[in-house]
């Protein structure tokens, strides 16, 4: 994947970079495979906003993808590379010997034509789903189940790439994209290789009105408001009043800890970075 750079046409297209979205071979969506998304503007069932920010935004409908790649013995091939709005990473349409269409998350690599399959028999190459208990150590992979049958749940965006560095017993270790060395159930399913779309991160938007479009509203901050909105506010200037960061409700807004699964701790080999 390479980005194109806009000519500084105006004070927005000056610095703004895209995808040139290259690898790209179909831009309609396969209709069996897409269902219209309502918008929640970050509220909860309740209409309370519950993640700040959020609202607008160009519509968009969601693709099902097929998380759990569980056709075992079925070889498919790759019909077409696809954009996927509601994700960084690209998705694959694939169909398989009987006929069934799906979508996948693209890996680095995966080509119209090329043929992929899953299963413990299946061959060690990009695309290809395995246990993790049948991938060599060292090995790139994505798309990584936690529980066995439920679907990959680590290792799904741009450029993501977890790495299987060892055996315990019944459980495999593996070092995420985060630095994390977690283990995992050896009979969970994981993909072969690295996301694509690598230089996703690497995108500038170069103007506020290209974040609007992806859904994401102004974030005013703390110390422009008033004291009774925000503990940052008043005060004469931008006067930091000895405060540590804290959000509008007074907690700790950086390196308080808010991780209160404890059950999955003892999965955790290595903290991340």
């Amino acid at each position: 994947m390479a980005l194109k750079v806009f000519k500084p046409t105006s004070p927005g297209r000056r610095g703004m970079t895209g995808s040139t979205f290259e690898e790209i071979t179909k831009k309609e969506p396969e209709k069996s495979l897409v269902v219209s998304l309502k918008k929640k503007a970050g509220r909860n069932n309740q209409g309370r906003i519950t993640v700040r920010h959020r609202g607008g935004g160009a519509r968009r409908k969601l693709r099902i993808i097929d998380f759990k790649r569980d056709k075992i013995g079925i070889s498919a091939e790759v019909l077409a590379i696809e954009y996927d709005p509601n994700r960084s990473a690209y998705i694959a349409l694939v169909q398989y010997a009987d006929g069934e269409k799906r979508y996948i998350i693209a890996p680095l690599g995966l080509a119209v034509g090329n043929i992929i399959s899953s299963g413990s028999d299946a061959e060690l190459k990009v695309g290809n789903t395995l246990p993790l208990r049948q991938i060599p150590i060292g090995t790139a992979i994505h798309n990584i189940e936690l529980q066995p049958g439920k679907g990959g749940q680590l290792g799904r965006s741009a450029g993501a790439a977890a790495q299987v560095m060892g055996r315990e017993e019944r459980y495999t270790l593996v070092k995420l994209s985060s630095g994390e060395v977690r283990r995992i159930l050896s009979v969970c399913m994981a993909t072969i290789g690295q996301v694509g779309n690598v230089d996703h991160q690497n995108i500038n938007l170069g103007k506020a009105g290209r974040n609007r479009w992806l859904g994401w509203r102004p974030a005013v901050r703390g110390s422009a408001m008033s004291p009774r909105d925000h503990p940052h506010g008043g005060g004469e200037g931008r006067s930091p009043r000895g405060m540590n960061p804290k959000t509008p409700w007074g907690k700790p807004a950086l390196g308080h800890k808010t991780r209160r699964n404890k059950t999955s701790d003892k999965m955790i080999v290595e903290r991340r970075k």
